[in-house]
């Protein structure tokens, strides 16, 4: 779903070809990406035109991606791997550095032709929210926290969004960290106060107010809800309900996260389901939907 907000309807791995300038530490789930510059039907023609790259006195390493789409008959073994970099390097102005390099390339296949680009890998920047000082255990982990917010907000340039059933805050960090502009709300104080807090740990700022979706006035382009479920903030069906009918009043767009079948309720309230699927944390499982 996540590559899906951030690529299209009809993206889908191991390797995406797009011209969308994502910013990779975004997702918890991309490892890897090329800033394309050269291409070619073969790696043999990648490195005949490698020559063209002049980093003078600069160091650089040369990367074979593992993940790509050849086919099993055509996959590339270790030691070709390596020939096909060393080939690649010595064709580079530069000065090869194989520990600490100035610039890193990447050289992948995809789609029956070669690519050489500047490569990025993930840095997983979100594991370092995984702990934190107030949380419950059936709270959204924050990988898929994260995941959530980039479904929800894949392009945060003038978009306001909202956490109004926000608990401890774990979907706050996780888009505040981001850069997303989103504002948490709660009708339980305690876990407002702990939503506060840990957005305030890791150094973020953001609205978090006390009171329920149905007291909101505000208009926003899209909410974020995990539907209360667990000991802290139960909610019954018939709150659901009222919960999402807020949610078709204040938001164009809406992502919700239920541990219960919910599409129902959804189209009730005015919704068309987008996109949806299941994760999983435990013995957990939650239906996540998309809906304008």
């Amino acid at each position: 779903m996540e590559l899906r907000a951030f690529f299209g309807p009809d993206a889908s791995g191991p390797v995406i070809k797009s011209k969308v300038d994502l910013d990779l530490n975004r997702s918890p789930f991309i490892r890897e990406k090329i800033d394309v510059l050269l291409d070619g039907d073969t790696a043999a023609d990648i490195t005949k035109k490698a020559g063209s790259i002049d980093l003078g006195e600069k160091t650089f390493k040369v990367i074979f991606v593992k993940i790509n789409d050849l086919l099993p008959h055509e996959k590339v073994e270790y030691g070709e791997r390596m020939a096909i970099e060393r080939a690649i390097g010595w064709e580079i102005v530069g000065e090869a550095d194989l520990k600490n390099p100035d610039y890193l390339f990447g050289i992948v296949a995809y789609g029956g032709r070669w690519y050489l680009g500047r490569y990025r890998k993930n840095e997983r920047v979100w594991t370092k929210h995984v702990k934190k000082p107030r949380e419950y255990s059936t709270a959204l982990s924050a990988r898929d926290a994260r995941a959530i917010a980039n479904i929800a907000v894949p392009n945060p340039a003038g978009i306001r969004a909202v956490d109004p059933c926000c608990g401890i805050g774990t979907v706050l960090v996780e888009a505040l960290s981001m850069g997303i502009h989103i504002e948490g709300r709660d009708i339980n104080p305690l876990v407002v106060d702990g939503s506060r807090e840990n957005i305030a740990y890791f150094g973020l700022e953001g609205n978090v107010t006390l009171g329920s979706i149905e007291d909101t006035k505000a208009h926003y382009d899209v909410a974020i809800i995990d539907m209360p479920y667990n000991l802290y903030t139960h909610s019954t069906p018939a709150e659901q309900q009222s919960i999402l009918i807020n949610a078709r009043r204040i938001a164009d767009r809406l992502v919700v996260v239920s541990v219960d079948p919910i599409e129902e309720m959804v189209q009730k309230a005015g919704f068309t389901i987008q996109d949806h699927c299941i994760a999983k944390k435990g013995t957990f499982s939650r239906r996540i939907l998309v809906c304008n």
